[in-house]
């Protein structure tokens, strides 16, 4: 590998830095990882832009979101829904219990279970940030025609987790 000597930062240093030179191979601006991530900071920030007020992360709107479609669920199964690990989750459930926008009771069948439910509170944000979603991504996507926006959406899935 090849070096590069890098300009001398520290002044009370005697030596220049040394850093591996980039392969040429690897294109940061071609990397999936990278692009993915751009995007997704970008819809983010529309994201929030279109739903001031809900004070909702990503994570917190995705659990709210898989809590409305099953009606209850436990914690675990919910994070996997969700795609979050369980301390994630754990986090999340507890903020979102926090603000009232769901509770947990022990499930009538097994009384050691804890189950999930979306408070009327929770359902009210899910559709008021279901609509910031829609626009969010219309404004992501703006650029795309309709074909594009499906064959996109199409892959995006395919690299998803099943």
């Amino acid at each position: 590998m090849s070096e590069i000597l890098e300009p001398e930062i520290n002044p009370t240093r005697r030596t220049p830095r040394r850093s591996v030179a980039p392969s040429p191979e690897y294109c940061l601006d071609a990397s999936a990882g990278h692009l993915l991530r751009l995007a997704h900071q970008r819809y983010q920030a529309i994201f929030q832009d279109r739903a001031q007020g809900l004070g909702l992360t990503g994570p917190q709107f995705a659990t709210l979101v898989r809590l409305a479609q099953m009606g209850r669920a436990t914690q675990n199964h919910l994070g996997r829904l969700a795609g979050m690990d369980s301390a994630t989750i754990q986090g999340v459930v507890r903020r979102l219990i926090a603000r009232g926008f769901m509770r947990t009771a022990s499930d009538p069948m097994d009384r050691r279970l804890r189950v999930l439910t979306i408070t009327p509170e929770g359902e009210a944000v899910v559709r008021e940030g279901q609509q910031a979603g829609m626009r969010a991504n219309d404004a992501l996507m703006a650029h795309l025609s309709e074909h594009e926006r499906v064959q996109l959406l199409s892959l995006l899935r395919r690299l998803s987790p099943a």
